[in-house]
């Protein structure tokens, strides 16, 4: 019970070093050319920028915490808590743009809120053959990779909310399997094989794709339509990552009929209450991005 609280409470504290990061780093791009969104140009004005670092410093904490919770607790678990990290971003955003958090995206955040209790609460997960699993793994890493490489080939000759909506499919992907990767990494390093795990190949393709899904993150946060992006980042990470985990690493609940009824109502209320409180949040950003962009052309 001690084991299963703290698992939930490292992967609660990473979600609030993830929203840090989100909120900081979407700030960071405002004045960059909507156009330049995809291109060594955001790149190079982000690594001048102190604001984007200290974005990333966050993210990379909240990395670290998920890190910790997926060392001692399941894939299925820790993964759907990671939603959580709108209910901190919500008020953080509010507060930088100087707006008040409206009636309907507290209600949607109690919302979500109760579904994450009653998840947590009735979770109960059995681990899988996380030895046997590195192989499969790599190789879902790789087709994922092929297949971001393909949305981000199709968004570059699309605009507006279509590539927005493909690079924002992308990141989800891409961090779902970064989710799965780190559960392999963390297993050997909480076996204390430190020598298998500089030998296999997952800890550098978890480093590769990590790297890959950050950037393209901040390409999507800067790509327009928010308020469609930002959902089906938050949405399809957890979805992905549970997935895989059931299918390659072989985790599974451990609960009766009952109590699974119920876990599958409360994991749709999370969905829906993601899915509403990431359109907000991305109408709100989306807004301060028209008014930078307003004060650009004006100056």
């Amino acid at each position: 019970m001690l084991q299963h609280a703290l698992v939930v409470a490292a992967a609660l504290a990473g979600a609030v070093f993830a929203a840090i990061g989100i909120v900081v780093r979407q700030r960071a791009t405002m004045d960059v050319p909507r156009d330049q969104g995809v291109s060594t140009v955001m790149l190079s004005t982000l690594l001048r920028r102190r604001l984007w670092w200290a974005g990333t410093a966050s993210a990379v904490t909240g990395y670290a915490f998920q890190a910790i919770a997926l060392a001692y607790g399941s894939l299925l678990l820790v993964a759907p808590l990671m939603v959580s990290a709108l209910l901190f971003a919500l008020p953080l955003s509010a507060r930088l743009a100087h707006r008040r958090v409206s009636r309907g995206e507290w209600g949607w955040a109690m919302l979500l809120t109760l579904a994450l209790a009653v998840f947590v609460s009735l979770a109960r997960t059995k681990p899988g053959d996380y030895d046997g699993a590195t192989l499969p793994a790599v190789v879902v890493a790789g087709v994922s990779l092929l297949f971001v490489a393909g949305c981000l080939l199709v968004g570059m000759r699309l605009s507006d909310w279509r590539r927005a909506i493909l690079l924002a499919v992308g990141v989800g992907v891409l961090f779902g399997v970064v989710a799965v990767l780190t559960k392999l990494v963390m297993h050997a390093v909480r076996e204390g094989d430190m020598g298998r795990l500089f030998t296999s190949p997952v800890l550098y393709v978890v480093i590769v794709v990590g790297v890959v899904a950050t950037l393209l993150q901040q390409s999507a946060f800067h790509a327009g339509s928010l308020r469609a992006s930002v959902p089906a980042m938050l949405v399809l990470e957890p979805v992905i990552a549970v997935l895989i985990g059931e299918v390659v690493l072989g985790e599974h609940l451990a609960v009766t009929k009952p109590v699974a009824v119920v876990l599958a109502v409360a994991v749709g209320a999370m969905a829906a209450a993601t899915i509403a409180l990431g359109r907000d949040e991305g109408a709100w950003e989306e807004e301060l991005e028209a008014a930078s962009a307003r004060t650009r052309r004006d100056g």
